[in-house]
């Protein structure tokens, strides 16, 4: 007996050898909801009658026999030739298995959608599931173990609506490495046929695109496109990289449902390098419309005298623009103040120049039984002392009147400034 690869935290897994040197594959599932979903494969493939199968170019599992343990039931397969390859193994593999690889995901994505209807799967329409992966974003979100720079990213990317125009087929729905069993240089099974349903295609792809060897995933995509009866649309990489990169929250929230530490460690590591990669880098492009960057206002002009300790970190741009500081916001390109206003030349007037005229009070004449203590004139467009500008309505408002022990040195006049 030797193991197979899968989901260790689904299923276990085994390859036999009977006394008459058959080999059968048992998958045996780990919790309930595991054991469901070998339940619905059954049903999935009891749905590939034998011409459907005969059109595949590859080989589908067969279920032998059933063993009901408790409330789980483990399944018997009948063997396939082949076997499973890293996901380095196979990008590294020749141009002919990048056009097998492209003409079983086409294979997979031409069959009849009524094959998925008769069997009462699920279906969803391009909103649909744009919807369900919200709902799942915000599941992800709750858990306070997602990157910040993840939430925008992913989070402008479901709300991208015109990356969501696709064309909804029959898709595998978990297709990876450990689903593709090759030989040589063909792919000879597919197998894990526990999520089949009709959705987006690129979750198919997303595995391929993960592994960041570009010119085998435009080998896969050319042969994909070529064998396809529908043409694929024009964002299926980019919605397939978004998937690979928001498969690590739905591992995060699996591994948090479960209650398994080690499941949260290893996704925490994951969503942390993912992050810190995309920081640096940039990442693969997963949105139409370019991701807005937050803007950082600029520091107010106070000397280190006036700061009390270090300055505030980065508004927190996700939760929507606070309140903002008049002198913070910057005047527009086009508005220059020196164009606009006159400038202002303070010349200095010798006393014995000055002639003040006394105006009389309207309620009769200024009193003279005490010193006159009210502030010095301001002149008529409101430059002044800045301590007399306090004193009065404003500068076309209501002049305190003037007496004849008003003797101002100093006048101010207004000379039209001269471009520089």
């Amino acid at each position: 007996m030797s193991s197979a690869p899968d989901d260790p935290a689904d299923f276990d897994s085994a390859l036999l050898l009977d006394s008459e040197g058959k080999r059968w594959r048992v998958r045996s599932p780990r919790h309930a909801e595991a054991s469901t979903r070998l339940e619905t494969e059954f049903l999935v493939l009891r749905a590939f009658a034998p011409a459907i199968r005969a059109e595949l170019p590859f080989l589908m599992p067969t279920v032998a026999g059933t063993v009901r343990q408790q409330n789980l039931t483990t399944f018997v397969y009948s063997h396939l030739s082949g076997s499973t390859r890293t996901v380095e193994e196979l990008t590294a593999g020749s141009r002919r298995l990048a056009k097998e690889i492209g003409t079983a995901l086409a294979a997979i994505h031409d069959l009849p959608r009524a094959l998925v209807n008769n069997a009462d799967l699920p279906s969803y329409t391009p909103n649909e599931f744009r919807q369900r992966r919200l709902n799942e974003l915000d599941m992800a979100a709750t858990t306070g173990k997602i990157p910040p720079l993840l939430l925008r990213r992913w989070e402008h990317a479901m709300e991208d609506v015109s990356l969501w125009r696709f064309n909804p087929c029959v898709v595998h729905g978990d297709l990876h490495e450990d689903n593709l069993l090759v030989e040589e240089d063909r792919v000879t099974a597919v197998t894990g046929w526990t999520d089949l349903r009709i959705g987006d295609p690129a979750d198919d792809l997303a595995w391929l695109v993960a592994s960041n060897e570009q010119d085998f995933v435009d080998a896969v995509v050319r042969h994909y496109s070529e064998h396809r009866r529908d043409a694929p649309d024009n964002h299926l990489l980019r919605r397939a990289a978004l998937s690979a990169e928001f498969a690590l929250a739905q591992y995060l929230v699996k591994g948090i449902a479960a209650n398994d530490p080690v499941m949260i460690s290893e996704a925490e590591s994951m969503l942390s390098t993912l992050a810190d990669d995309i920081a640096e880098y940039g990442g693969q492009p997963i949105s139409v419309e370019p991701l807005p960057q937050p803007a950082t206002p600029p520091a107010p002009a106070t000397s280190p005298a006036d700061s009390d300790g270090p300055t505030a970190g980065p508004p927190n741009h996700a939760a929507g623009p606070g309140p903002v500081s008049p002198e913070l916001i910057p005047a527009p390109a086009a508005t220059d103040v020196s164009e606009q206003m006159p400038a202002v030349h303070v010349t200095p007037i010798p006393a014995d120049a000055v002639h003040v005229t006394p105006i009389p009070a309207e309620d009769g004449p200024a009193s003279t039984d005490a010193p006159d203590t009210r502030p010095s004139p301001v002149p008529q467009d409101g430059l002044g002392d800045q301590d007399s500008a306090d004193t009065q309505d404003g500068p076309s408002g209501p002049q305190p009147p003037l007496t004849a022990d008003d003797t101002s040195t100093t006048a101010l006049t207004i000379v039209e400034a001269k471009a520089p």
